[in-house]
């Protein structure tokens, strides 16, 4: 099953390749038996096809909470760029994954923040920022409150 996890995700079929990334989310919830698999996701964030790093911004985000060996830390300057991705949507998805990284990885909080704040959204079309911005916003507050409570 897990052989060619690069292929399975990059595969022309979106439709088959979205559904392999929901089954790797949804497990990585529970469990962490896709981990090992870091450095391979990790290897997609700069995809050509934004429909590939919308997946695997996802899947590393699940996999936030299994990362004790600190992999992230290697990779987070790169997942951190997409907050600005060319395409909206994956801006979009990035900035909705950075909840689910900061509350796995805390010690990231105030460079989430701090990138959010300094992100220039001037390049994307009125009808995409105000989207962007209130994912923005909507992040700041998980991750702002969860700071609170910790």
């Amino acid at each position: 099953m897990k052989e060619n996890i690069i292929a399975k995700l990059t595969v022309k079929n979106d439709k088959y390749a979205c559904a392999f990334a929901d089954n790797i989310i949804s497990e990585s919830q529970e469990t962490d038996e896709w981990y090992e698999y870091f450095y391979d996701f990790a290897s997609l964030l700069d995809h050509p096809k934004s429909l590939v790093r919308n997946r695997v911004l996802n899947i590393l985000a699940a996999n936030a909470q299994w990362d004790e060996e600190n992999r992230f830390d290697s990779i987070i300057s790169d997942f951190l760029e997409h907050i600005t991705d060319e395409k909206p949507i994956t801006a979009r998805q990035c900035i909705k994954a950075l909840a689910h990284v900061g509350l796995a990885k805390p010690q990231y909080i105030e460079r989430i923040l701090s990138s959010f704040k300094s992100a220039d959204l001037s390049k994307y079309k009125d009808s995409m920022r105000p989207l962007i911005e209130k994912d923005i916003a909507e992040t700041e507050k998980i991750l702002t409150t969860s700071g609170l409570s910790n």
